[in-house]
């Protein structure tokens, strides 16, 4: 009788549970346990891929998915990797052979070793690993970069390039003007619809959900920018959407697409520096600066927790340390007027 039953029903054998338990130090099942928390947290989906990503990066350097095989030395041993021998952009589909060369940016290095400390860490915290071998792991030194920024002809001129009788143009036009009015993310700018622009009160609400943050704020824009606005909206009403900025057979617009039109735009006006959207972001903050504005509100405006992020982030460009060198230098104490540097006719 029971033969009966039993013919051509799948037998378990095996218990599930027992399975997962067997694996407690598995990278794949670490991996998801913080990923879960940081979720729980409400980070962003682009972060919570940030974080696989290093967990991948590391499987990958152990060839083994044992938490087990790692100490302070293997942990050394992997920085050593990723800044010489990890192939930079490797399966990446859209990169050229080229670009595919061997080591990544310190910068990019600390970032993933950051990820696997703070991962470790909370790792620790739960009693899910006994400790945290990246913890002692020193941060690759990086030189500090001269970010470049668009000088005011150049902003204009990158203005003057699309072409305004064209949608596709106009639409560029209009988003190179919020950038630089409100300094926001470029991701910001694209995820917002009609309901968060109050075009009366020239403001704009980023919801906590659409932040780097997750922290919303407000933004204002100028009289130009919400008459360009208004256009805009009126332009893409036909297209039965929340968006606003959008493509023109109606799906929202992407950062990558942007970036594309915006290499072409450069070129047109004879910019040869690599132009990006989060250049405008840097540029309207330097300017900000050299203009008068202080950096508690610069603050406030780009959506950062710490102060340092903003004087940090904000390079003032030379023209703005030559005028407080001419103005605050000691030497105009030392002389008097009578002592001061004469033009002498020849």
């Amino acid at each position: 009788m029971h033969s009966e039953n039993r013919r051509g029903k799948k037998i378990k054998g095996t218990r599930t549970a027992a399975a997962k338990r067997s694996r407690p130090y598995s990278l794949e099942v670490l991996t998801e346990k913080v990923k879960s928390a940081k979720r729980a947290k409400g980070l962003a989906e682009s972060t919570l891929w940030r974080y696989q990503h290093a967990f991948n990066l590391l499987t990958e350097f152990l060839e083994s998915d044992d938490a087990r095989k790692l100490s302070i030395e293997v942990c050394r041993d992997f920085s050593s990797w990723l800044l010489h021998d990890r192939i930079k952009f490797n399966g990446h589909k859209y990169k050229k052979g080229e670009d595919k060369t061997p080591g990544l940016s310190p910068r990019t290095a600390n970032d993933i070793l950051k990820l696997l400390r703070t991962s470790f860490r909370f790792l620790v915290n739960e009693g899910l690993v006994v400790e945290n071998p990246f913890e002692q792991v020193e941060s690759i030194k990086q030189h500090e970069k001269v970010i470049e920024i668009l000088s005011v002809d150049e902003l204009k001129a990158l203005l003057n390039a699309p072409n305004q009788r064209d949608y596709a143009d106009f639409r560029d036009y209009v988003l190179m003007n919020v950038l630089i009015d409100t300094m926001a993310r470029i991701n910001e700018i694209l995820s917002l619809t009609t309901s968060d622009i109050d075009l009366a009160s020239r403001t704009i609400t980023l919801r906590p959900e659409i932040t780097k943050t997750r922290k919303g704020r407000f933004l204002n824009i100028s009289k130009l920018t919400a008459r360009l606005l208004r256009e805009l909206m009126s332009e893409v009403a036909e297209f039965e959407t929340e968006y606003i900025f959008l493509a023109n057979y109606g799906e929202p617009l992407t950062s990558n697409n942007f970036r594309n039109r915006l290499i072409n735009f450069a070129t047109k006006a004879g910019i040869t520096k690599r132009v990006h959207p989060h250049l405008f972001r840097h540029t309207a903050a330097t300017l900000f600066l050299e203009n008068g504005g202080d950096i508690r509100s610069l603050q406030i405006i780009l959506g950062h927790s710490d102060l340092r992020m903003t004087m940090k982030y904000t390079h003032l460009s030379h023209k703005a340390i030559t005028v407080q060198h001419e103005q605050f230098s000691a030497l105009n104490l030392v002389m008097d007027k009578l002592n001061k540097p004469r033009k002498i006719k020849r």
